[in-house]
């Protein structure tokens, strides 16, 4: 007797501790911490990308020291990922490439020539077939530049903390791709 309820507590709280390890956001369920090329960064802030009432992805701002300031963040030297969790079956490559492409836009102003190399590989990684349940990583890691993820299988590295501050200001900058997602990334 005194062995099943010691059995019970031990599985109550492993549960307890995996869910606790989760963040449900919408349909999707993202991690509360993740670690790339060694670097451990934690869920700052999650919310939804909407468009129409229709909710196209889950996305969460990891770091590794929370905070709510978005311009620190954008000019901060320190590992950090956004996660895009794709709820929508509206979402396909050519409307990612479409929506990023202007998230490039409004995120420099309309400057992105200094960066359209790097800016192009990047679209690069949303050109294969997107489908529902798809997660991409977008990792920042000051030693090697911008690690894109797709469902956990890296697709390749873009350099530099121009194209890096660009990237983060589509969510975060001052004409960010949904200000109320900005909100929920940036609240701790």
């Amino acid at each position: 007797m005194i062995m099943k309820k010691l059995m019970l507590s031990i599985m109550a709280v492993m549960m307890a501790f995996s869910v606790s390890a989760q963040k449900k956001v919408g349909d999707a369920v993202l991690p509360v911490s993740e670690t790339f090329h060694g670097e451990t960064v934690t869920l700052n802030g999650a919310g939804i990308r909407e468009k129409l009432w229709i909710d196209l992805y889950a996305a969460g701002l990891y770091l590794n020291e929370k905070t709510s300031d978005a311009t620190e963040i954008l000019n901060g030297d320190k590992p950090m990922a956004i996660k895009l969790h794709i709820v929508s079956k509206l979402i396909s490559s050519d409307k990612m490439v479409e929506a990023v492409t202007e998230g490039f836009e409004k995120s420099t102003n309309g400057n992105t020539a200094p960066i359209q190399k790097e800016i192009d590989t990047m679209l690069g990684f949303f050109k294969e077939d997107i489908k529902k349940n798809d997660v991409f990583d977008l990792v920042y890691l000051p030693a090697k530049g911008v690690v894109a993820y797709k469902n956990g299988e890296e697709k390749g590295i873009v350099k530099g903390k121009e194209f890096k501050k660009a990237l983060f200001g589509i969510w975060l900058s001052n004409r960010p791709a949904d200000d109320d997602l900005k909100e929920s990334l940036l609240a701790q």
